[in-house]
């Protein structure tokens, strides 16, 4: 059986008004937010959906269906705890995980230390195991636009020890 294993995650999300906007399990002094069944961080969706990949345990769809009144509203970093409670049970840990945020605001940096805490405590990993960065689309097509953001997630599963 294989000791590691590599898992992508993705997520998309169009921003709707009024803030704050959650990204990375933190907030964001925005005057928009990313719409959404739950509270839209797409940052923590595509972690989630790349550490359950890397394990072939499903998706945050399966997990969390958005037809559930149950995950109105919910907090995605319950929803990635919880995925990262079932990567365990099957006898897995998170190795690393590098995000990408693609969007023209808001600009990353200088919430990428607070977002590596929060993603990192949460992943059970050290901060200098996540890396969270922010890329513009050149003002192309609907992230360029302003309309939305996307998240790319690659994340690494190394088999649990003992």
């Amino acid at each position: 059986m294989l000791a590691m294993r590599t898992g992508i995650g993705y997520d998309s999300h169009r921003f709707a008004p009024g803030g704050p906007m959650r990204l990375g399990g933190i907030d964001i002094p925005e005057d928009r937010h990313c719409a959404g069944h739950s509270d839209g961080d797409a940052i923590c969706h595509a972690i989630t959906d790349a550490i359950l990949g890397a394990a072939a345990l499903g998706d945050i769809g399966a997990l969390f269906p958005d037809t559930d009144p149950a995950n109105k509203n919910a907090d995605s970093i319950v929803m990635l705890s919880a995925a990262v409670s079932r990567v365990h049970d099957a006898g897995w840990r998170v190795g690393n995980v590098d995000v990408t945020v693609i969007a023209e605001r808001p600009k990353i940096g200088p919430h990428r230390e607070a977002m590596r805490q929060r993603l990192a405590s949460t992943l059970h990993v050290e901060v200098g195991d996540v890396f969270v960065k922010g890329k513009t689309n050149e003002r192309m097509g609907w992230i360029g636009r302003e309309e939305g953001l996307g998240v790319m997630v690659v994340a690494t599963l190394v088999r649990a020890e003992g």
